[in-house]
């Protein structure tokens, strides 16, 4: 039976041409071997598995070899690059930092480079994982890496170039390697598949090679893990199936909740997705790229930011029309917020579900033109809705659109001095909805009270059913008067307090509010002094609540709170001895004469 090689050795570059994603930097390299333009040091970095040290091993193979090629690949058939090919090369000298990282390491590396070639011009030492190298190791390299002989030539790899000493940095010429693209991975998976007989969809490939993170070598670690599990027949299903992937099937499915406002199919879904054993923040964060894809696969000219296969990427394209770009900005706000208030949310799972049933209803239709939604945002229509409906805000009498209801039959479209009197945003022709929405009683715009950041949307639809009711009476409502009434600092810290006795299962926000008492700033405005950031964050997570609570308990509707962190004071002084025996003389002649009487003193 043949040996078994996994692909990550069997198909790992042997010549400049099969390296995959780093065209632009192989093409260098090969230009400064056909010119004979070599420096003495490389650096390459980059990601892990982009075909560093790869690529180390044919630089230091081609600048050897007897008879290049017009293209600049090494011919493997001359001595050189046959002595390479079966690893019994002297003139490359492989060096693992990760484990060799002392100073004798490097000392005995430096007594190696004074050996010429006996075969080629050059010694190549390559140095992998170079940052793991002790400060005292890279010192004692330091001079010879400046001054190294002709014949010598270092190429450093790492993934954390950061870690490197300025003073190495300076000398190297600094090649950085990209990560690998999606595309890129999965033509080489094809290619590796066919020469392999394995039957593998697009599809998943296309899974692979997301899940490989621009790395190639993960990739084909990958390929392997699946194909052996799928018997040499690489399906997608079986990949989502191995790999334990959430597929985009139920991030669309959600998609079209969100669409057609169904909060209860949104809430199965996810259900469905946490059965399956897949974390809630995962898929937060997996909706949250989601919903960023689509809206990059919503304008033609962001398409090329759409990092995945083109079947894919087709699919995201076709599904991102259904929606309004202001859907998806406010949607990927509401997952930004649920991804930062996850850690301390003590009801994971109700926040993400909460998170759901707030982008489900971006696109409701609001109950009145100047209606609002929990988060104090107007609720965005569909798509259609925004493009073909006019927006109307009236401003006319109640009584008198009731009293000529013919005159709205038979009017297409309203005088231009009625609809600049009403503001009316009309089309050229009016819709059948503006005509409907026309015949019937012009209900009153119930607008936000200034001051209030956030009502609730329950309060803003009683409002809204409490004036038809009127209107259909033949009465007008009158907006309520804001209510004023004084109050003070006691009773302000009475509410406060009565907050907290009303909330005792919240550990977080009660605590935090029992160690920030609010300090009076004027009659309305309180300023909230916490310890930290993160005590800043729980409290306006909570704020609007808080707010509308104080209000309603002090029968105040201008009642404000500012949350800020305490200013550091001083840093206590630390007294040594004889400073502490000076200060008591100074307070107490007494120990002053004690002192003298008993000849004691300080050393």
């Amino acid at each position: 039976m043949e040996q078994y090689i996994v692909s990550a050795r069997k198909y790992r570059p042997t010549t400049f041409k099969s390296v995959v994603g780093q065209q632009s930097l192989t093409h260098t390299l090969k230009s400064a071997i056909d010119s004979g333009h070599l420096a003495h040091a490389y650096l390459f970095c980059g990601p892990r598995g982009v075909g560093k040290t790869s690529c180390a091993r044919i630089f230091a193979k081609t600048i050897n070899c007897l008879n290049p090629t017009a293209d600049g690949e090494a011919c493997n058939q001359c001595e050189s690059c046959v002595a390479f090919n079966e690893q019994r090369s002297l003139n490359i000298v492989e060096l693992d930092a990760a484990s060799n990282n002392s100073v004798d390491d490097i000392r005995n590396l430096i007594e190696q480079v004074r050996i010429p070639p006996q075969i080629g011009r050059y010694r190549v030492f390559i140095i992998d994982e170079v940052h793991m190298l002790s400060t005292a190791a890279f010192n004692a390299f330091l001079k010879t890496l400046e001054e190294p002989p002709a014949h010598a030539i270092f190429i450093l790899a790492t993934t954390e170039k950061h870690k490197i000493l300025p003073t190495i940095l300076s000398r190297c010429q600094i090649y950085d390697f990209s990560r690998i693209t999606i595309p890129d991975i999965v033509d080489q998976l094809k290619y590796i598949a066919g020469n392999e007989g394995i039957n593998a969809e697009p599809a998943a490939l296309n899974v692979i090679a997301q899940k490989a993170d621009g790395a190639m070598r993960d990739a084909l670690s990958i390929f392997d893990q699946v194909a052996a599990s799928s018997g040499g027949n690489i399906t997608y299903a079986s990949t989502i199936e191995n790999l334990n992937v959430l597929d985009h099937d139920y991030y669309f499915r959600l998609m079209e909740a969100f669409r057609t406002c169904n909060v209860t199919e949104a809430l199965l879904i996810y259900k469905e997705i946490r059965d399956k054993g897949f974390d809630s923040l995962f898929f937060i964060n997996g909706l949250a790229k989601h919903i960023r894809d689509m809206m990059v696969a919503a304008t033609p000219q962001t398409h090329k930011l759409l990092d995945m296969g083109e079947e894919v990427a087709a699919r995201f394209i076709s599904e991102s029309v259904k929606f309004h770009p202001k859907f998806y900005y406010m949607a990927m706000d509401l997952c930004n917020s649920c991804d930062l208030n996850y850690r301390t949310a003590s009801n994971k799972q109700f926040l993400v579900e909460l998170t759901l049933i707030k982008i489900c209803r971006l696109l409701e239709q609001p109950t009145n033109p100047g209606g609002s939604n929990g988060n104090g945002n107007n609720p965005q229509p569909s798509h259609k809705t925004i493009s073909q409906q006019p927006v109307a805000t009236t401003n006319a009498q109640p009584q008198q659109q009731q009293h000529n209801p013919a005159q709205s039959r038979n009017t297409a479209a309203p005088h231009p001095q009625q609809a600049a009197t009403s503001h009316v945003t009309a089309t050229s022709e009016p819709s059948v909805a503006y005509v409907q929405h026309r015949q019937q009683a012009v209900k009153p715009t119930v607008t936000k009270p200034v001051g209030l950041p956030n009502v609730p949307r329950i309060m803003i639809n009683n409002a809204v059913q409490e004036a038809a009711t009127n209107t259909q009476a033949g009465t007008t409502s009158q907006p309520a008067s804001r209510s004023l009434s004084p109050f003070t600092p006691e009773q302000m810290l009475e509410a406060w307090n009565s907050y907290i006795e009303q909330h005792p299962s919240e550990k977080v926000i009660v605590n935090t509010m029992r160690t920030a008492l609010p300090s009076r700033v004027n009659d309305t405005l309180y300023e909230i002094h916490v310890e930290n950031v993160g005590q800043v964050e729980f409290i306006k997570a909570r704020q609007t609540e808080i707010v509308e609570f104080l209000r309603r308990r002090l029968g105040n509707d201008m009642v404000a709170i500012d949350v800020k962190v305490k200013e550091s004071g001083p840093a206590p002084k630390f007294w040594s001895p004889r400073e502490i025996v000076e200060d008591m003389v100074q307070r107490n002649p007494q120990v002053r004469n004690l002192i003298q009487e008993l000849g004691l003193g300080l050393a």
